[in-house]
């Protein structure tokens, strides 16, 4: 019998965070590849699931769906992971779930993509990846303060699609892209934050998404380029 979710996903692309997720709650689901190496996010096959032609999707009995945050907000909400509708702590947790989608993944896509925001001027393109940098250490501080106070959502022992969207984009910022100059983060500085990541890499969840992506030992505190068995992670 076919599992009940399918997920689209690359190595390393904001399908991980999905993959995570489904790990942690040891729900059923089957995986398809999206080759970016021959641009398989723009075919006309995946264009009917996601028009936007991004990274992840995820079929459900219920139709696809795309958008890393509204995913996890339908899985937590279908199978009780995160504050449900009723609990006093779900509009703290929607909030930041939302900032961490719609503030810190769009500014961090900006730094990763700046061509597509500012042109092709190198020296236009250096100046907002700079500027750009500074927000995101900024974000960072912020989320190192809420996670130092130990709201339940961000508990390292039941982690929610927040826990690991936090830990994949940590990952990224500190890897991606290869080229740049990336001396303005450092785990260090955040660490109630770089506890958290730490306790996430003893997860079975962690482990499963090691062998499946290529992420190495160390994914979140000490990350490296993934190795994948299969697809490519740019």
């Amino acid at each position: 019998m076919r599992p009940p979710y399918r997920l689209h996903y690359a190595p390393d692309n904001a399908s991980l965070v999905i993959r995570l997720t489904l790990e942690e709650h040891g729900l059923p689901y089957e995986t398809a590849l999206v080759d970016r190496a021959t641009r398989g996010h723009k075919a006309p096959g995946y264009l009917q699931l996601n028009p936007n032609g991004l990274i992840p999707v995820l079929e459900t009995p219920e139709g696809a769906l795309f958008e890393t945050a509204a995913i996890l907000l339908w899985l937590g909400d279908r199978h009780g992971h995160g504050p449900a509708p009723q609990d006093a702590d779900r509009g703290a947790y929607l909030k930041w779930l939302f900032f961490a989608s719609n503030t810190l993944h769009a500014d961090m896509r900006m730094t990763f993509y700046p061509s597509l925001y500012i042109g092709e001027d190198a020296d236009a393109q250096a100046t907002l990846v700079r500027h750009i940098q500074t927000r995101l250490a900024t974000h960072l501080g912020h989320l190192d303060a809420l996670a130092a106070a130990r709201p339940r959502w961000l508990d390292p022992d039941a982690p929610t699609g927040l826990c690991w969207y936090l830990a994949c984009m940590m990952r990224w910022m500190a890897i991606y892209p290869s080229a740049h100059d990336r001396s303005w983060f450092r785990l260090a500085d955040t660490p109630a934050l770089a506890e958290l990541l730490a306790a996430l890499e003893t997860r079975p969840a962690t482990c499963n998404a090691d062998i499946a992506e290529g992420l190495g030992p160390t994914p979140f505190t000490a990350p490296r380029l993934a190795t994948p068995p299969e697809g490519s992670a740019t």
